[in-house]
């Protein structure tokens, strides 16, 4: 049960025992799995990041408010603004190997009160996408927020983006539903749809990642044995059923 009665026999949520609001996540270089997610710097990522993006034919910015941009000025004055921004609070995607940018990512609508945060303004390169360094991203962002005592960790995207609807679901975001009409992005109607990971999650979670990312999961050309979807599938409070109808 979720909830306990109150003097009046109402039903009111929870006590949080000890209850004391996360701080502002401080911006820090998160590491793991070969994988570095740094404070988004204008001077130490831009030129690798132009260079990844540059290979994308205009497809990675179509759900996006931003981009594609005309050229290297233009993008440099944008990752200039962004950089500089409180929340969002936006990371470069480091290869550690390489030691180059290879996307974009950031924790925005930052409520400590609430204790709900949420991850977004996914910016992926061609080379980046679908790799063991990416889910490493996602893993170590997802990590941090929790370790600081957030309770809610959330994933938003356009509800027709089927790859983020996709994406979330594997990563162990489970999905809340469809807010209809939520906002208009480039002239278009766009409806959202809401994933979120809870804190009581967590731990199975960490788990499964943990499984999936062990050096026994890959084969010797770096194939996995086991989907990480296969993991996180079982831990779903609610799937998202429609995604494979759209």
């Amino acid at each position: 049960m979720d909830y306990e009665l109150n003097q009046f026999g109402q039903p009111v949520g929870l006590l949080l025992q000890d209850w004391i609001p996360p701080v502002f996540p401080p911006a820090k270089v998160l590491n793991g799995w070969g994988c570095q997610v740094e404070p988004l710097s204008l001077a130490r990522h831009s030129d690798a990041l132009w260079q990844a993006f540059s290979a994308d034919d205009g497809r990675m910015w179509t759900y996006l408010t931003s981009g594609p941009f005309a050229d290297v000025q233009a993008f440099n004055a944008w990752l200039d603004r962004v950089s500089s921004g409180v929340d969002p609070q936006f990371y470069a995607i480091v290869d550690e190997a390489s030691g180059k940018a290879l996307g974009l990512a950031a924790y925005l609508r930052i409520d400590p009160a609430a204790a709900a945060i949420e991850v977004g303004w996914l910016h992926f390169s061609p080379a980046l996408q679908g790799t063991r360094l990416a889910t490493a991203a996602m893993l170590l962002m997802m990590k941090n927020a929790f370790e600081l005592g957030y309770r809610r960790y959330e994933w938003k995207c356009n509800a027709l983006n089927l790859p983020s609807r996709k994406a979330a679901q594997r990563l162990g975001f489970s999905f809340e539903g469809v807010f209809r009409q939520a906002t208009v992005n480039r002239a278009r109607n766009r409806d959202t749809a809401w994933f979120s990971v809870l804190d009581q999650e967590w731990p199975a979670l960490e788990e499964a990642f943990a499984q999936w990312l062990s050096a026994d999961n890959f084969d010797e050309a770096g194939r996995q044995r086991l989907a990480l979807s296969d993991l996180t599938r079982p831990l779903l409070a609610i799937k998202d059923t429609a995604s494979s109808l759209l």
